[in-house]
Formats: C-alpha cells, structure tokens, sequence
C-alpha cells in the first residue's frame, strides 16, 4: 500500500476531520474548566499565538520543499527528452544496419518513458519499468556490438549518449521518488492538531467559525500534498518534451 500522503484528496479528507474534533475539543475543555484568569487569558494567547507561527512557517517550508521538487521533476523531463533527442541524431553515425536497430529501439523506449509519466496504476508502473529496464538492456547491448566491431571516437560518442539517456532515466525515477519525508507531515499534522485545540478553547464556541482554521489549514497540506505528488494529484508533470519528440519522430517516418 502506497503513502496516504501520496493522495491529496485523502490528505484534505483527514486534516479537515481530525482539526475539527480538535476545534470542538478545545471548546468544549473550555466548557467544562471555563474559570480562567486575566494572566493565564495572556499566556494562552502567547501560547496560540507562537504555536500558529510555527504552523505558519512549517506549511511555508513544506510547500517551498514539494515545489522545488515539482521544478526538478519537470527539469529531468525536459533534460530527459534531450537526451533521447541527441541520441537518436548521434545514432546516424553508425553503419545503417545499427542506426536503424538503435532508432528503433529508441522510440520504444520513447514511447515507454511517455507512459511512466501518465500511468498511475502500481501494477502498469511495474511493467513499464519491467519493459523500460529490458529495452536499456537491448540498447545497450546494441552499441556494445556496434563499438567492438568498430571501435573509432565516433562510436564513442554514442555511446556517451547512451549513458546520457540512462542517467537521465536514473534522475527522473529518483525525482519522482524523492517526497516530503513521512516526519513532517507528522510533525505538521501535530502542531496544526495543538493549534486547533488551542483556538478552539480560546474562542470558547463550537459553531461554523469553529471549522475555519481546520478548513484553511486542510486546503494548504492539500495543495502542498498535490504538488509533492507526481501522479495522484491534480498538479502533476506532463511529459511535454517527450510527447513533442514523438511526435517529431513520426513525422519524420512519414
């Protein structure tokens, strides 16, 4: 089972219920034990005060972190898609028989890349690697025999290539792997739980302006949880330079 954290919806669909009861709790402490004097009136606001900053800057790192981590992914997409690009140029340089293997191995291979950025399902993302991994094989395995029967510098550019791609490839899964670590979120989700109660028994009311911090609070951990999500999300990275190389590869088949 994947992250809950991996789906957005979910991560909105549980902050907004846990700080709510979290609301409702602390107006109903504040119910139950309603003698308070003027100084501890003073500390609780203090104590509110500094504990819905921290909130404040922790959402405000969280989201700084999931965004730069959007930026990277769509940075190897497109680093990615140059890669293929040079290679399948560099390929002209090997005798016709190998330039025609490795170009067509290269679009299945384009093709497959495609599809790891769309398929959201675990098991269609276990096969595209599956496939993914057997074509790298078969490519390189292709440029191994091409570079022993004619081992010269020009072979030796493409098979730099070819580790270019490979990288790239490399680079693109870590990215798509590397997420806000499960701490924060707990971390998070903690002082947003003590924020709430601490409002809630402040304003001494479990009516509608009860659910407004809890609803602000859930639509940022949704937003942030959406952008630091490759695939579940609304906001995701399209493979818009693969799909363009694509296309341009079987224009020029035409």
């Amino acid at each position: 089972m994947e992250n809950p954290t991996h789906y957005p919806v979910l991560v909105f669909a549980l902050a907004f219920v846990l700080l709510s009861l979290a609301s409702k709790a602390g107006a109903s402490l504040h119910r139950r034990y309603p003698t308070i004097t003027t100084e501890h009136k003073e500390d609780l606001g203090v104590i509110l005060a500094a504990t819905l900053t921290l909130l404040a800057l922790i959402i405000g790192f969280s989201f700084s972190m999931a965004t730069d981590r959007y930026s990277q992914r769509k940075d190897l997409e497109e680093a990615e898609a140059s890669a293929i690009r040079t290679e399948i140029l560099r390929a002209d340089l090997l005798p016709p028989e190998d330039a025609a293997r490795v170009r067509k191995l290269l679009g299945d291979y384009l093709d497959q890349r495609i599809l790891f950025y769309n398929i959201k399902g675990k098991s269609s993302r276990m096969q595209i690697a599956d496939r993914t991994s057997r074509l790298q094989t078969d490519l390189w395995i292709s440029l191994r025999e091409a570079a022993i029967a004619n081992p010269t510098p020009v072979v030796a550019l493409v098979l730099a290539g070819m580790n270019d791609v490979l990288k790239a490839q490399g680079d693109s899964q870590a990215a798509n792997l590397n997420r806000i670590p499960a701490a924060a979120w707990l971390l998070m989700a903690c002082i947003a739980f003590c924020s709430t109660m601490l409002l809630g028994y402040q304003a001494r009311s479990s009516g509608r302006l009860a659910f407004v911090l809890p609803l602000v609070v859930s639509i940022s951990l949704l937003l942030i949880a959406d952008i630091d999500t490759p695939r579940h999300g609304l906001i995701h990275v399209n493979p818009e330079n693969l799909e363009s190389l694509a296309k341009s590869l079987r224009r020029a088949a035409q």
